[in-house]
């Protein structure tokens, strides 16, 4: 087994995308019977749920929930983008356990969504290197071969990147972990066009000294691993 890869469960099912209902609710056709599914993707999933897509759904840990499946995967034709937004805090223990990101093999422990003061972050890293506190995205835009965060106006991500320019300017150690879970990329930026707040506290973020890793995932119906580290682009240039 390769434990570098966060697998998904072996009982998932393929059916057919028919509409988004609120925002964390999927009407799913399967041999012409409704399947419903929960997304806790709360972002648009801008040009990924489209009419009669494939879509793979995973079942309900308990029976008794009132939706039955989980969305996972979107497929586009040629590849699959991972949808499902606890799948980037469950890599960073992967990541970390394996070794993946170099830089984080000074930390000795993991600690899952740890809180400094008023703050909870999804890791807290410990270890001869210090203390690291890190903050998990995921990330499913791609325009003209890049790789965008947020997919919609979001208060939430905004409130984040406060949180990790205020940590920096305090002397901790910070960084932001964005998993892109599709292969049409070759960079990645923040989606001033969608949220030109975000992308303007995202560089604000890096001069205050927060590390960005953001790293491209290899998904298939088996489930996700780490890819190549991707740059970064601000206004057309890459670096």
């Amino acid at each position: 087994m390769n434990k570098n890869k966060l697998f998904l469960p072996k009982d998932c099912i393929r059916a057919r995308f028919v509409r988004r209902i609120k925002r964390f609710t999927i009407l799913a056709s399967k041999d012409g019977q409704d399947i419903w599914a929960h997304t806790n993707n709360s972002g648009s999933m801008l040009g990924l749920l489209k009419p009669g897509r494939t879509l793979l759904l995973s079942p309900a840990k308990n029976p008794k929930r009132k939706l039955p499946y989980t969305l996972e995967l979107i497929y586009m034709g040629h590849f699959w983008v991972g949808v499902n937004t606890s799948v980037p805090n469950k890599m960073l223990k992967i990541i970390w356990e394996n070794k993946l990101i170099p830089e984080w093999a000074v930390y000795e422990r993991f600690i899952p969504e740890a809180r400094l003061n008023q703050s909870r972050l999804d890791a807290k890293l410990e270890g001869r290197g210090g203390v690291l506190w890190v903050e998990a995205k995921n990330v499913t835009l791609v325009e003209d071969d890049v790789a965008y965060f947020p997919d919609a106006q979001s208060e939430r991500a905004r409130k984040h990147l406060r949180e990790l320019i205020g940590l920096a300017k305090k002397g901790h150690q910070v960084a932001c972990f964005y998993l892109i879970q599709r292969p049409d990329c070759n960079c990645f930026g923040p989606a001033d066009f969608i949220d030109p707040e975000f992308a303007k506290l995202f560089w604000q973020a890096i001069k205050a000294g927060v590390k960005m890793y953001p790293f491209q995932a290899v998904v298939d119906e088996q489930g996700i691993a780490l890819g190549k580290r991707l740059s970064l682009v601000e206004n057309g240039a890459i670096y």
